[in-house]
């Protein structure tokens, strides 16, 4: 245990996110392209162990995670706070089908935010999320995101719950412009 906690110390925690998506067997990453995922996203492109998965809109992720776990998988969907817009019809499907869900929210429209269009979807993300009974859960830094992230594995593929992990911009940083 030592070991992975030196190791934890010293990466970043999106590697070390990574790593713990791994260690919980999810094997399917499905992503639209997001700076603020870009380590996942190419983390999981050079796995040869895993299926990393681009998609044309957010709400496909939702079709591809009921298709992994109908298929015995586990999946994740990488996306930004502005793509919860696009899932909201299809989050319903959730609740229909009876499949864990689990989503990796890049927040846009908070902390130190300078675009004045992520505002919008960016306030209205967890509210929305939780309209379609999402379990939301909020990292503000670092040291949250294993034990957040551990919940949320917990909660989604042991408890069969939806949830989305949001990342706040207090952890990712703001995007200058």
């Amino acid at each position: 245990m030592g070991s992975a906690v030196t190791r934890q110390a010293q990466t970043p925690w999106q590697h070390a996110l990574y790593d713990l998506l791994r260690e919980h067997g999810v094997t399917q990453f499905g992503y639209v392209p997001d700076a603020g995922h870009s380590i996942l996203i190419d983390r999981s492109l050079g796995d040869s162990d895993v299926h990393s998965i681009a998609l044309t809109t957010e709400e496909e992720g939702v079709a591809l995670i009921a298709g992994a776990d109908l298929g015995g998988a586990r999946a994740v969907l990488l996306m930004q706070s502005s793509g919860v817009g696009n899932c909201i019809n299809m989050l319903s499907l959730i609740r229909g089908g009876r499949f864990p869900f689990l989503t990796l929210v890049s927040m846009r429209g908070d902390f130190g935010e300078g675009n004045p269009w992520q505002f919008a979807m960016g306030q209205a993300t967890q509210p929305a999320l939780e309209a379609m009974g999402v379990i939301c859960l909020r990292i503000e830094c670092p040291e949250e995101v294993v034990p957040a992230t551990t919940a949320a594995l917990t909660m989604a593929f042991k408890g069969g719950q939806a949830v989305a992990v949001l990342l706040s911009q207090r952890l990712i940083g703001a995007k200058p412009f």
